[in-house]
Order: structure tokens, then C-alpha cells, then sequence
């Protein structure tokens, strides 16, 4: 058997123990390998898998935190700076109000030579102009004249009243050129209750320069949306500006927040974002999770690969053992099964054979008399001249006398084969040990219409051998042959010399023929395609361990339909050391 026949299809597995037998195994083997297999691979594997889940989610989250805390913090950052940049231009306009009267301020030249000095010291700054407490812009240095225009029914100004300062969200404008305004309100101390506005134009390609120089992923975004969603910056895969984004407006939060979100493509993508004060801006920066996670999901096939390995190795190294053991297992019960068998099958050859010795010895005793009565009641007729001539009972004087020789002859064969159930060692002609054979089978042969051809070379050297056992062998082989044909067969025995030390005696048989998936397990113990017929599995196994102990061989050629040929072949003195059983 190769090692892949062995580990893979084991002994217990093809052969089961038949139940119908008297020597069956002892255990269920199946069963036994299967609860192993299904035991040691749980306690093996259990722990690696639970492990290895634990370790797998673990990791993954710390990741998944690391990807937001990186994203939450680069929020953070991008957030300060937006808030220094508006700041500062606040700043510069708070400066102004307070560092000139308005009488001062509001004077067309003096904003002229303000806002070439903005222009000069901050980026930015596009134009400037005085708003009174009515909404009519009284003064104003730019490129487009704006004096003498009402802003009091607008939004911003009404806010800007209230609040005191106003930054107002991205627009085109009649500039058609996207920029954002900053007003800030001053006190007239002329005029009680009276105030005025300096308010600014803030060309938002400086704000956007800021965004553009955060570092980003392949697949990342950063812009500016305000409270409705629109877009204030340019985006590069969320829509142009002051178009509706397709992202969800974050919930407010003083705090910079992280939120996972699906799109309409199934795509998961990692949002930080944060409210900046004072304005309708709110900061969000989008990244693609696969793409962040993309080391992760790397050393993932590593170590998945790794388990699944790992657990192909195991598996494969519990049924290779749990096989290696339980065949072992049955191999050691079948032969003490076989044992069992054997000793049983002797102890039932050597009842038989008293047997038959004790009735022979009763029979040749009523034989001897009747032969002896017999042959004086022919001799009374012979020498009696009433008798002499009559052939009828003369002839039935001789039928008689042949019945006895008749069964004479059979009580000699059955004391001869009780005497060699016995080790005996001794010179064997091989032509007399098929005819002693066949002679317990020809009446079988007769009714069954079975022709038994026999062909033996009388020159052929005798053995040196024990005759119980070979009569044994040669019985076993003529009773498969017989089972084989059933009736209208032909049996041949032959035997020739196959060299100065061996000789080869083929017996062949015209019957059904063998399966070829069954050649190679005929000579199994417990093997059997008669099992319902009341076969044991035996007889050719125990005829291959005989042939083995003498030092020969035995083959088998067959052909479904047509029959079988064993041939055996056997040396001429044969092994007489009794080999001792290694346990």
C-alpha cells in the first residue's frame, strides 16, 4: 500500500467490520476516527481562530482610530489656520475703526490710500467702503463705483448691526468672480445712537490657496460648504463652487468631529469637519477609507493567508496522524481477529479430523468382516458346481466385494486426512496432493457438471513440506473456484517448474470472474463478496499467510465474465522455522 492509498484511504474506511460475522472488530473504527479528527481539530483550531478574530478586530479598530485621530487632528489644524486668515483681516478693519475718526475715515481719498496700503501688507483685500446707519455707502475706494448705494434692506447689514461684525458666505456678485465680504460696525461719536460700517471685500482665491496646500490622499477632499450645504471652495470630486453638495451637512459641534459615511456608491468614506465661528463656514475634509486603510487591508490577506495556511497544515497533520493510528489500530485488531479465526478453524479441523479418524477405525472394522464373509461366500460358489454357473450372483458377489474396497478407500483418505491435520514435515509428491484434494470434491464436480482437467508432470520433484497445510491451500482455491462457476465449468490444475528451487501449480476456473477494484483486496481479512452467502472473508486470506509461511508466493489474474487464474507458486523444500508473532 503507497502512502497516499494509506493516509487517504485507509483500510477502516474501505472495509468496514461486517456485522453478520462471528469474529467483527471489536470497535467502531469510522466512529473512532471521525469523533478524533472532529476533537482534535476543535481544541487545535478553536483557540488559533478565536485568537486570531480577536487580534483581527482589535487591530483594525486601533487602526480605524488612528485614520480618525489623524483626520480629526488635520481637521483641527486646517480649522486654525481658517481661523487666523479671518482673524487677521478682522483684525486689520478693527484697527482701522479704531485707530481713525470717522471723519477721518470717511473721506473717498483717505480709503483710497488705505486700501493701497492693504494691498500691500495683507493679500486679499479687493476693495473698502463706509456704510452709514441708514445702509448708503457714503464713501468708497475700489475698482466699481459703489457710492451712494443701499445695502439696508439686505441680510448682511441687518446682521451686522446686531452682531457688531459680519463675514457673509461666498458669491459672485455683479463681479461674477467669487469672493466674501467682511463688515465690521464703528461708533459715531458725533452722532448719538448713530454707527457706520467699514466693510471690505475679501477675493476668496487667497482662502482658497490656504485649502489647496493641505496634504490629502489620491482619492481625498478638503472645501469650505456653509450651513445650506453649498460649496465655498473649490472641491475636486464634490462639485463646483456654490453648487449642493451631495454629502450630508454635518450636525453642529464646537469641537472638530469624525464621522464614517456611505455614498449612494457604496463607498465608504472618513469625514472630519468643523463649525468655524463667527461664520456660516463649516470646514470638511473627506477621505477614502479603503484608501486609508489600505496597509491594513494588505497585512489582512497576509493574515488571513497565513491562517488559512496554518489550518490546512493542522487539519492535515490530525487525519494524517488519526489516520496513521486508528489503521494501525484496525490492522492490529483484524489480526486478532484472524487469530481468533484461526484458532477456532484449528480446533474444528482437529475435531473433525478425530472424527473422521474414529469413524473410519468403527467402519473398516464391519468392512473387514464384510469383505472377509464376502469373499468366502465367492469362494463357496466357485468350488460348488450348484453356484459355479450362475453369473448373476457371482456378479453380485463382486459388486459387493468392490463396495467394500470402494469404502475402504474413502475411510483410508479420511484417516489420512485427519493424520495430516498434524505438523508434519515430511516429502510430498505434488500430483498425489491435488488427487488427494480433488478426491473429497469429485462427487461435488460430478453433480454440478463441472470437468476438472489435471495436468502434472509425473517428472516433477516432490516438496519438502507440511501436507496438512498444503492440502489446505489447494482445498481453499478448489472450493472458490467451485463457488465461481456454480455448475457447466471447466476447473484446471497445472503445475511446471519454474526453476531448480521453485515450482509454479496455476489453478484456473471458467466461473464469474473478479471486479478489477476488487483484485487488490481479496486476499484482505474479512473481505468478502459473499457476506449474505455466510462468507467469513478469510479463506484466501489465510491461504495467502500459508503460502507466505512456506516461503512462496501466490498472484491472481481474472477477468469479469470469463474467470479467474491463481497461481502459486511455492519453493520445493519450504521455510519449517516456526517465526515468532511481534506484538
Amino acid at each position: 500500500m503507497s502512502i497516499v492509498q494509506y493516509f487517504f484511504k485507509p483500510a477502516f474506511l474501505e472495509h468496514p467490520s461486517p456485522d453478520n460475522t462471528v469474529y467483527k472488530h471489536t470497535f467502531n473504527f469510522r466512529k473512532i476516527w471521525k469523533m478524533t479528527v472532529i476533537i482534535t481539530a476543535a481544541v487545535a483550531l478553536i483557540p488559533l481562530v478565536s485568537i486570531t478574530a480577536i487580534d483581527y478586530n482589535v487591530t483594525q479598530k486601533a487602526i480605524e482610530s488612528e485614520i480618525m485621530l489623524r483626520v480629526e487632528r488635520s481637521a483641527s489644524n486646517t480649522k486654525r489656520s481658517i481661523d487666523f486668515f479671518l482673524a487677521k483681516h478682522k483684525s486689520v478693519l478693527d484697527f482701522l475703526i479704531n485707530d481713525n475718526t470717522f471723519e477721518e475715515i470717511n473721506n473717498s481719498e483717505r480709503l483710497v490710500d488705505i486700501l493701497a496700503h492693504l494691498k500691500s501688507g495683507f493679500a486679499g483685500f479687493v476693495d473698502i467702503g463706509i456704510i452709514n446707519s441708514n445702509g448708503i455707502q457714503i464713501a468708497y475706494a475700489g475698482d466699481y463705483k459703489l457710492e451712494g448705494k443701499d445695502y439696508s434692506d439686505q441680510a448682511w447689514f441687518q446682521k451686522a448691526t446686531k452682531q457688531g461684525i459680519y463675514i457673509s458666505d461666498v458669491f459672485l456678485g455683479f463681479r461674477n468672480k467669487p469672493h466674501f465680504v467682511i463688515a465690521v460696525k464703528g461708533a459715531c461719536p458725533t452722532y448719538r445712537d448713530k454707527f457706520y460700517m467699514l466693510r471690505a471685500t475679501i477675493d476668496s482665491e487667497d482662502f482658497n490657496t490656504l485649502l489647496s496646500g493641505i496634504d490629502l490622499t489620491r482619492n481625498g477632499d478638503i472645501f469650505v460648504i456653509n450651513h445650506d450645504g453649498v460649496v465655498q471652495t473649490p472641491t475636486r470630486f464634490h462639485g463646483d463652487i456654490l453648487s449642493e453638495i451631495e454629502l450630508p451637512v454635518p450636525e453642529y459641534s464646537e469641537h472638530t468631529e469624525v464621522m464614517e459615511y456611505i455614498d449612494v456608491e457604496r463607498r465608504s468614506n472618513i469625514i472630519g469637519y468643523a463649525y468655524i465661528p463667527d461664520t456660516n463656514f463649516i470646514l470638511m475634509i473627506v477621505k477614502d477609507k479603503v484608501e486609508l486603510m489600505g496597509a491594513w487591508y494588505s497585512t489582512r490577506s497576509i493574515l488571513i493567508l497565513f491562517l488559512a495556511g496554518s489550518i490546512t497544515v493542522i487539519l492535515g497533520v490530525i487525519l494524517a496522524l488519526t489516520t496513521y493510528l486508528v489503521n494501525n489500530m484496525y490492522i492490529a485488531d483484524k489480526k486478532r481477529a484472524m487469530a481468533m479465526h484461526r484458532i477456532g478453524y484449528d480446533n474444528k479441523m482437529a475435531t473433525i479430523g478425530r472424527l473422521a479418524a474414529g469413524v473410519a477405525h468403527e467402519i473398516n472394522n464391519p468392512l473387514a468382516v464384510i469383505n472377509e464373509k464376502a469373499g468366502l461366500i465367492k469362494d463357496m460358489f466357485t468350488y460348488q458346481n450348484k453356484y459355479q454357473k450362475d453369473e448373476k450372483l457371482i456378479s453380485l458377489v463382486d459388486s459387493v466385494i468392490a463396495s467394500v474396497q470402494r469404502c475402504g478407500n474413502i475411510t483410508h483418505r479420511l484417516l489420512n486426512f485427519a493424520r495430516h491435520l498434524e505438523v508434519s514435515i515430511q516429502s510430498v509428491n505434488i500430483k498425489n496432493l491435488i488427487d488427494d484434494v480433488l478426491g473429497f470434491l469429485d462427487k461435488e464436480a460430478e453433480y454440478r457438471s463441472i470437468k476438472i482437467i489435471v495436468s502434472i508432470p509425473d517428472n516433477l520433484p516432490d516438496m519438502i513440506c507440511d501436507r496438512g497445510k498444503m492440502q489446505q491451500i489447494f482445498l481453499n482455491l478448489v472450493n472458490n473456484a467451485f463457488a465461481a462457476i456454480g455448475s457447466d465449468g471447466t476447473l484446471t490444475i497445472e503445475a511446471k517448474e519454474k526453476n531448480s528451487n521453485f515450482c509454479t501449480i496455476t489453478v484456473s476456473d471458467t466461473g464469474c470472474g473478479i471486479k478489477p477494484s476488487d483484485l487488490e483486496l481479496i486476499f484482505e481479512p474479512f473481505y468478502t463478496t459473499k457476506s449474505s452467502q455466510g462468507g467469513t472473508g478469510l479463506g484466501l486470506s489465510i491461504t495467502y499467510g500459508l503460502v507466505s509461511e512456506a516461503g512462496g508466493y501466490i498472484k491472481v489474474e481474472s477477468e469479469v465474465g470469463k474467470g479467474t487464474r491463481f497461481m502459486v507458486t511455492l519453493p520445493y523444500k519450504h521455510n519449517t522455522e516456526k517465526k515468532e508473532e511481534k506484538v
